[in-house]
């Protein structure tokens, strides 16, 4: 079921990138992600309590709530750089640049998470910088 999902995600971010390029034209970079933050917050919230699940806020402790407020600066700071670098560049050449975080991810995940990294990870992640490269110049 994982794998639904996250296909799903690839196609609703390949989704966002369109509509982010061509909605995200004549507006400054940052207000468009303030505009694009602000709808996912309402939908996040929304999917929270039509499954009844803010019960469980009360729950979280402090460590989550550190790591949960560290990712969401990175999405915010990726989130910015991301809208910034479409409204300058072309669609085509800043995603697959963006999807680099493929590579710095499976590399953190054996830094810091020590899960394993194989010959398959490291071929994968071999064709991905590569792929990205040809793509992006």
């Amino acid at each position: 079921m994982w794998f639904i999902f996250a296909l799903l995600s690839a196609v609703f971010a390949a989704c966002t990138s369109i509509l982010a390029k061509v909605g995200i034209d004549g507006v400054n970079s940052n207000l468009a992600t303030a505009v694009r933050t602000a709808v996912v917050l309402v939908m996040a919230w929304g999917m929270v309590f039509m499954t009844h699940a803010q019960t469980g806020l009360a729950s979280i402790d402090r460590r989550s709530w550190v790591f949960l407020v560290l990712s969401g600066l990175a999405t915010g700071a990726s989130w910015l750089c991301y809208y910034r670098a479409l409204q300058i560049g072309e669609a085509s050449k800043v995603v697959p640049v963006d999807k680099l975080s493929v590579v710095i991810t499976l590399v953190m995940a054996f830094v810091f998470l020590h899960e394993k990294f194989t010959i398959k990870s490291l071929a994968g992640c071999v064709l991905i910088a590569a792929g990205t490269l040809l793509l992006a110049l």
